[in-house]
């Protein structure tokens, strides 16, 4: 947020060489809300649209391109928002509010496609992602400040098809989802684990796997894309743990003796290129995610650059005078998606091993199972190939 007379945020870009000066000047700057903007998110498959909501109960959709308002949502909110996610598509998004209310809304329709009122009993903030099949998945606390999680179908909303209860810990679980290997990591401010659970289609619907455990609580977090990650470590997740002074990169890696490429580990997972321009999505088309293979890795593409257009009244004017040759300024910088990948962290980065092996389904079963800590067999993980990039600070 850029200081000035009224809120507002701005857009840089991060080059891919090392500037020779501090970028001081946002590509763009945005203003509509009127208190505090807290909430970030890009849509999935629509070049430069984003979405922001901010102390104003606002949610605002925006051309970062041209730096104008798409849609304004002012009449659904009664209260604070504490977060929104896009669908897979980006055709809805989900909210939760302070009012205890978890809405699906259309944006471009601007209406509330579904709506459930206090999904978890208790007065903490509620969280809730979309999952890959439309499913969502939401965190909270019950009536006696235990912290739970649900998983909901918008076809019967009334009711969870599944809900657990964890602990009685006061810090909020934020969800970060892997549409691809199909878990969910839940990190709480505050807490120094990191839990996870396999989604599936059938009963029980949420699996518990595992727990990511060390010694200093974390003040935030943040994830990975997926095409940020060294697959050849097979390395299947990143997380950033934010401490007091330092960040901390996090690894979890599944061990295979083969040095082949997994495909079982990486199907094709969505890339930087959009599949929609902002003017497409916002006329009522839809479009899945451009998907990309990683089995070379993850190659970003050279001098990718956000143009901004900037709209002025004198270019419909003809010329007073004899025109000068000007040379053209370009306001934006060459950023480079897979960046973050190469940022040379240096603080240590601690790996968690999660006991995924091959093996041989039985005729029927469908694909290789995993092999769970302390014994047994579990589901075949389904494939899915959408990820939605998500990072929460607090």
């Amino acid at each position: 947020m850029p200081p000035s007379s009224q809120p507002c945020h701005g857009v840089w870009q991060i080059p891919d060489y090392v500037p020779v000066r501090n970028m001081t000047e946002p590509v763009v700057t945005l203003e509509g809300h009127s208190k505090r903007v807290g909430i970030l998110t890009w849509h999935p498959t629509a070049r430069n649209v984003l979405l922001s909501a901010g102390g104003d109960n606002l949610v605002i959709l925006w051309n970062v391109g041209t730096g104008e308002m798409l849609l304004r949502l002012d009449e659904v909110h009664t209260d604070l928002i504490y977060n929104a996610c896009w669908n897979r598509n980006g055709s809805l998004l989900v909210t939760t509010c302070k009012d205890k209310h978890v809405r699906v809304i259309d944006p471009r329709k601007q209406q509330v496609v579904a709506e459930k009122s206090k999904p978890h009993q208790g007065a903490r903030p509620v969280r809730a992602i979309f999952m890959a099949d439309g499913k969502i998945f939401t965190t909270g606390f019950s009536r006696m400040s235990e912290r739970q999680l649900a998983l909901w179908d918008l076809k019967s909303f009334e009711e969870p098809i599944a809900l657990q209860e964890m602990d009685t810990s006061n810090g909020v679980l934020l969800p970060f989802y892997d549409p691809d290997s199909s878990i969910v990591y839940l990190c709480g401010k505050g807490d120094s684990s990191i839990r996870y659970f396999e989604i599936t289609d059938e009963p029980p619907y949420v699996h518990y796997l595992s727990t990511y455990s060390s010694k200093e609580p974390q003040r935030g977090m943040g994830f990975m894309p997926k095409r940020g990650l060294d697959v050849s470590k097979c390395e299947i997740a990143r997380f950033f743990k934010l401490h007091e002074r330092k960040c901390e990169p996090i690894a979890m890696t599944v061990p295979r003796k083969s040095d082949l490429f997994q495909d079982d580990l990486y199907p094709d997972t969505p890339g930087p290129e959009p599949a929609l321009e902002a003017d497409e999505w916002l006329s009522g088309k839809d479009a899945e995610p451009v998907l990309i293979s990683l089995r070379d890795g993850y190659v970003p593409a050279k001098n990718r650059e956000l143009k901004v257009v900037r709209k002025n009244v004198l270019d419909s004017r003809p010329p007073l005078g004899p025109r000068r040759s000007q040379s053209s300024g370009d306001t934006g910088f060459p950023v480079s998606a897979g960046a973050a990948a190469d940022s040379g962290w240096s603080s240590h980065s601690h790996s968690l091993a999660l006991n995924l092996r091959e093996t041989r389904p039985e005729p029927g079963q469908g694909r290789a199972g995993q092999a769970l800590p302390g014994g047994g067999q579990a589901r075949p993980a389904p494939r899915t190939a959408r990820l939605l990039t998500s990072a929460f600070w607090w």
